[in-house]
This record gives structure tokens, sequence and C-alpha cells, in this order.
């Protein structure tokens, strides 16, 4: 159910940025704007991301092979980590380039009209897109959770990543709209370039919150504090559990967790006893946490009675 609303929100966004990036490619033509095209390679460069979370989302569902025992979840990690990379290289470092080589040679804007009207049009397919994606992110936090939580404690980066795109898609959209407005009013040739700069600058920041976040999930982060606890409430309701050690996790994909936990067991359980024990806690995890696909428990009373 998670990747269908996944794919949903992808797919909203790749259509929002492809009928964005045409429209605004042809007002950039005719009027020669840098913001807009600027705003037209920033959309692009969206587009292009959004197809390669699809492949990442496709590649990560491959099942877990000889070379690959945990599956290959993380290959969704990798993808969203050249999207950041994407979206820094080339929305973030041709929107500033833009910018400044205009500079060097600045004038105004013509035919300020098309801004306006494309402009228009897209902040409305922007706000479609964003708004799929903000429904999605509303209705997977936690009630006490603020929706930035949401955002970088999120193990599927599908969805905060089209997310912030169309955030950061918003905003370029209102800045391209002031460098052409203002440049026109006060005859000023270097605002619109300015914009272009600034939304390259927005497009860099965008695109290091998403790198680190991405590059904490493929180096191993920890599942979700909520989860944790819920797990350990799970195994303390077990009568046979004297206490409870370490209770480590580490994501392998958005649907996907590994477990491992240090449990000291109530005296005397026989190794029969224990096992059914082990199976049973194993079995009441899964059952309200399916995506505990690899639980792995220590039983430390056994160390003790060495």
């Amino acid at each position: 159910m998670r990747s269908r609303d996944s794919k949903k929100v992808i797919y909203a966004a790749i259509i929002a940025n492809l009928a964005i990036a045409g429209i605004k490619y042809v007002a950039a033509t005719f009027t020669k704007s840098s913001a807009m095209m600027a705003e037209a390679v920033h959309s692009t460069v969206d587009t292009g991301n959004e197809l390669l979370l699809l492949v990442g989302m496709q590649r990560s569902i491959r099942p877990a092979d000889k070379l690959h025992p945990y599956g290959h979840g993380k290959a969704l990690y990798f993808y969203s980590l050249l999207v950041a990379v994407y979206i820094f290289s080339l929305g973030g470092g041709l929107a500033v380039y833009r910018g400044i080589s205009r500079m060097q040679h600045p004038s105004l804007p013509e035919n300020v009209g098309w801004n306006y009207a494309v402009l228009a049009m897209a902040a409305v397919f922007e706000f479609y897109s964003w708004r799929v994606s903000y429904r999605e992110l509303l209705r997977r936090k936690d009630p006490d959770e603020s929706l930035f939580v949401e955002i970088v404690g999120s193990k599927d980066p599908t969805v905060f990543t089209v997310f912030l795109e169309d955030s950061a898609g918003l905003i370029g959209t209102v800045l391209a709209f002031l460098g052409i407005f203002l440049g026109g009013t006060f005859h000023n040739l270097y605002l619109d370039p300015l914009a272009s700069i600034l939304i390259g600058i927005l497009l860099a920041a965008v695109a290091l919150l998403l790198g680190r976040e991405t590059g904490a999930l493929l180096i191993g982060e920890r599942t979700n504090r909520s989860r944790i606890r819920r797990i350990r409430k799970i195994i303390k309701e077990e009568p046979a559990v004297e206490r409870i050690g370490e209770v480590l996790t580490m994501q392998l994909g958005p649907h996907q967790t590994l477990l491992t936990a240090t449990i000291k067991f109530r005296r005397p359980l026989s190794l029969q006893q224990l096992e059914s024990t082990i199976d049973l806690v194993e079995k009441r995890i899964r059952e309200q946490d399916p995506t505990m696909e690899r639980i792995f428990i220590e039983p430390d009373s056994l160390a003790d009675e060495r």
C-alpha cells in the first residue's frame, strides 16, 4: 500500500513538471528572461529526478539473493542520493551560472506578459503536485510529530523528495516573478539575473538537505524512535523476560528493517522453553510491525549461566 501511494506522488509530480517545463521553455525563449530559463531547467531536472526515483523503487523490490541476502531495499536510497546530486549540480549549478552570465550582459526581459501567464500556470501545476505529496506526508506522520520531523525521520525518501522539490518549485516561482516584476518596475537590469542566482542557491540548499537524509539512510540509519519504543514494549510484555538490553535496528529499505535485541530471560528456563519464548516474541513483533523482516534475539541469560 505504501509503495502504491509513493508511486502516486511521483506520477503526479512527473505530469506536473513536464507541463511546467514545456511552458517555461516557451516563455523563456520569447522573453529572454534568465529567471524563467532557470525555472525551466529546474522543472526539467525535477522530471528527471522523479524518473530516477521510479527506477530506484523498481530495483529496490527485487528479491534477496546470495549476493544480497538482506534484499535490495537500499537501492532506492542510492537513487535518491543521485537525485540530490543532480539537483545540486544541474538544477542549482546551471541556474547560478545562467544568472551570473546574464549579469555580465544584462537586459530587461521582453514580453513580460508571457512570463506572468506562464508563472501563474506553473504555480497551479506545482501546487497540485505539492498538495499530493503534502497530504501523503501528513497521512504518514504521527500525531505528535511536526512535518519537519517526519521529513528527517522518514525512511521512504520518495515522498519527502517530491515534497521538497515542489516546495522549492513554488518558492522559485515567486522569486522568478519578483525578479521580473521588480526589474521592470524599477528598470533594474540586474534583478532578473539575481532571481536566477537565488533560485540556484535555493536548489542547492534543498539538495544538501536531501543528500544529508538519504546519505544517512544509505550507510545504515536506525528506524524511528517510536517504533523502537513499541518493540521494547512488546518484548517487555512477555512474562519470561526479566530485562531488555540493547535494541539495535538498521533500515534495509523503506519497508524493511533489521532488528537485533539482547534479552535476559527469567530463570529457570529449559532450552525448549527459551526457543518457544523467542519464537513467540518474534511473532508478536512481526504482527504489530510487518516491516521487521530480519529479527535476531540474543538470550543474555545463557551467557550468565556459562
